[in-house]
């Protein structure tokens, strides 16, 4: 919000180096504007126009290239308005209502050589109406705070709110503590407990021993098949014996 001191103050928003002035007739209908109405290629004066705001009102100030003596100002407190309008027929040709110290008006033309210019003219007014419009958004709000409604989250005389913590622990408590995982199972009816998944480890110590009983079982086989092999020594030799009984009985 501009004080009384900041509204002293005079900002420049844009200076254009050269602009043309033109007497336009005077306004017959409420049909729109046109340029080609106007002697466009005879201006009637043609000067510098700077663009300044002194607090919320902009100025439009047509100034000698050479001396800066003012040659007309029009004062804006609202952008579009009556003090600046567009003319139907061109973006460079603007009609524009100037004042002076007595308070008289009239209206005039004004146009520039180049739609750069133009543009220019035409950003600066916006911008600063843009910011005079979120001034006096903000000033209403900073007076009236409490317009808008408020959430009330306070309690109420006579309500009360009720924890139940023990509970929830509770709850908590009887939930199996289980990730997902195998769980142990309960021990036997005898009291005594499976052995652990551990214990597959041991297995494999015990391997070289199981190897061990296999070779075992192999030399007991051999063994066997050795003493099997025995017996059929006396066979043979009994063979031999009945064989040579018949050669000795044979002579005779």
């Amino acid at each position: 919000m501009a004080t009384e001191g900041q509204s002293e103050y005079e900002s420049v928003l844009c200076v254009k180096p050269e602009v043309n002035v033109y007497r336009i007739p005077p306004r017959a209908s409420n049909r729109a504007i046109r340029a080609a109405d106007w002697k466009l290629d005879a201006p009637d004066w043609t000067g510098r126009m700077r663009v300044t705001a002194r607090g919320k009102v902009a100025y439009v100030k047509l100034e000698d290239k050479i001396s800066g003596e003012l040659f007309a100002q029009a004062p804006i407190e609202e952008y579009p308005g009556i003090a600046v309008e567009t003319v139907s027929d061109s973006s460079r040709y603007f009609v524009l209502r100037i004042q002076d110290d007595n308070g008289r008006s009239a209206f005039i033309g004004i146009g520039f050589g180049d739609r750069g210019d133009a543009f220019d003219f035409n950003v600066a007014l916006q911008d600063h109406f843009k910011w005079v419009k979120q001034e006096n958004e903000f000033t209403m709000q900073a007076q009236a705070p409490d317009s808008t409604p408020k959430l009330d989250l306070g309690f109420k005389e006579g309500q009360t709110i009720t924890l139940n913590i023990g509970q929830s622990k509770k709850k908590d408590r009887s939930r199996p503590q289980s990730s997902g995982g195998i769980g142990l199972l309960p021990p036997p009816p005898g009291g005594k407990l499976a052995p652990p998944p551990s214990s597959r480890s041991t297995n494999h110590n015990t391997q070289p021993s199981a190897g061990g009983s296999d070779t075992g079982c192999l030399l007991d086989l051999d063994s066997s098949n050795s003493n099997s092999l025995a017996p059929s020594n006396p066979t043979t030799t009994a063979s031999a014996d009945l064989w040579g009984d018949f050669d000795s009985v044979s002579p005779k």
